[in-house]
């Protein structure tokens, strides 16, 4: 996977998986298949209501 650097050293991933507008069920399969692929970022938040069912996966 590619990985860009930013300003201050910290490199992140180049791609990533978001989980607007997605039910909390498509977002956990979403989740567990990106992260059984090597996804390690994972675009989740408290206003999509679907972030505490990425979370337990």
């Amino acid at each position: 996977m590619d990985y860009y650097t930013l300003n201050n050293g910290t490199k992140i991933p180049a791609a990533g998986i978001g989980t607007f507008l997605m039910s909390p069920a498509e977002a956990q399969a979403a989740c567990l298949s990106a992260l059984n692929n090597g996804y390690t970022l994972l675009d989740t938040a408290n206003a999509y209501m679907n972030d505490v069912i990425c979370c337990e996966v």
